[in-house]
C-alpha cells in the first residue's frame, strides 16, 4: 500500500509538472495565465448569464459594477501620462448613467452623460482653484478632455447594453451579442495560439494574428446564425450580418484599447483580474459592440 501510495504521489507530481510547464509555455507566448483567465472568464460569464435569464434588472447592477471599475481603472491609467482626472466624480457619473439609461431610455442616457461630464469638469476646476500654483491652460484642457473621453468611451458605450436590455425582449438580444463577442474573443485567442504566424497589427498588438481573425470570423458567422435563428427569432440570413458586424466592432474595440495602452506605456489597465488584466481589458470588445447591437436591433430587429 505504501508503494502504491508513493507511486500515485509521483504520478500526481509528474502531471502537475507537465501542466505547469504547458501553462508556462502558453503564458510565455500569450502573456496570460491561461488557467486563471479561463476560471475568471467563466465566472463573469455565468454571472451575466444568470442576471439576464433570471431577472434582467440584475444585469443593470452587473453593468454598473463593471462600468464603475473600468472608469476607475482608465482614470488611474491616464494619470501615468500626466492627465489628472478626478476618480470620485468619474465613477459616480458612470454609475448614474446605467439606471438612467434603463429607466429613461435615450433621453436619460444623453442627459446624464452631459451632466456627468459637467460634474467631472467642475470637480477638476475646483481642484485647480485649490492649488497655490496655477495650472497651465493646455494641461487643464487635456485633463478636461480626458475626463470627457472616459465618460464617452466607457460609460456611454457600456450604457447601450442597458438601453438594449430595456427593450421588449431586449435581454435576449443583449445575451446574444455578448455570447457572439465572447465566442469571437475565445476563437481568436485559440486560433492565434494554435495557428498564428502572421501579425495583424504588430505595432499596436503584436500577439494578434490574421489566423486568429480568420478563426474568429468563422465562429462569428456560425454563432450569429444559430443565435439569430433560435434565440432572437430572426431569419437565418440575419446571422450573416449579426456575426461579422460584431466581429468588426469587437476587433476594432480590442485594437483601440491596445492603442491606448501602448500610448500610455502600460501592459494592462490594472491587475485586478489575474490572467485578464483589468476590467476594461475584458470590456474593450464589448463596448463598441453594444452600441452596434442596439443599432441592429432598431434597424433589423
Amino acid at each position: 500500500m505504501k508503494a502504491t501510495r508513493a507511486d500515485i504521489e509521483r504520478q500526481v507530481q509528474v502531471r502537475r509538472a507537465q501542466l505547469d510547464a504547458t501553462n508556462e509555455r502558453i503564458e510565455a507566448r500569450t502573456g496570460r495565465n491561461l488557467i486563471l483567465a479561463i476560471l475568471i472568464g467563466l465566472g463573469l460569464g455565468l454571472l451575466m448569464l444568470f442576471s439576464l435569464i433570471v431577472i434582467k434588472e440584475l444585469f443593470m447592477v452587473v453593468a454598473m459594477v463593471l462600468a464603475g471599475f473600468a472608469t476607475f481603472e482608465l482614470a488611474g491609467a491616464l494619470k501615468v501620462s500626466g492627465r489628472q482626472v478626478p476618480r470620485i466624480p468619474t465613477v459616480v457619473a458612470s454609475l448614474a448613467l446605467v439606471p438612467a439609461t434603463y429607466y429613461w431610455h435615450a433621453q436619460g442616457q444623453l442627459a446624464v452623460l452631459g451632466a456627468g461630464i459637467l460634474l467631472v469638469w467642475l470637480w477638476r476646476l475646483a481642484e485647480g482653484l485649490k492649488r497655490s500654483r496655477r495650472i497651465p491652460l493646455p494641461a487643464l484642457l487635456r485633463d478636461l478632455g480626458a475626463g470627457a473621453f472616459i465618460q464617452v468611451y466607457v460609460a456611454f458605450l457600456a450604457s447601450f447594453s442597458v438601453l438594449l436590455l430595456a427593450e421588449d425582449g431586449g435581454q435576449w438580444w443583449t445575451l446574444a451579442f455578448l455570447l457572439v463577442v465572447i465566442l469571437i474573443d475565445i476563437s481568436a485567442y485559440a486560433s492565434g495560439l494554435l495557428f498564428g504566424k502572421h501579425p495583424m497589427a504588430p505595432t499596436i498588438s503584436p500577439k494578434k494574428t490574421w489566423e486568429g481573425l480568420a478563426g474568429a470570423a468563422l465562429v462569428s458567422i456560425v454563432a450569429g446564425i444559430i443565435l439569430s435563428t433560435f434565440m432572437l427569432g430572426e431569419q437565418w440570413w440575419f446571422g450573416f450580418i449579426f456575426g461579422p458586424v460584431l466581429l468588426f466592432t469587437a476587433t476594432m474595440g480590442d485594437l483601440a484599447e491596445s492603442l491606448i495602452k501602448r500610448d500610455l506605456g502600460i501592459k494592462d489597465m490594472s491587475s485586478w483580474l489575474p490572467g485578464h488584466g483589468g476590467f476594461l481589458d475584458r470590456l474593450d470588445s464589448i463596448l463598441p459592440s453594444a452600441a452596434v447591437a442596439y443599432a441592429l436591433f432598431l434597424i433589423l430587429g
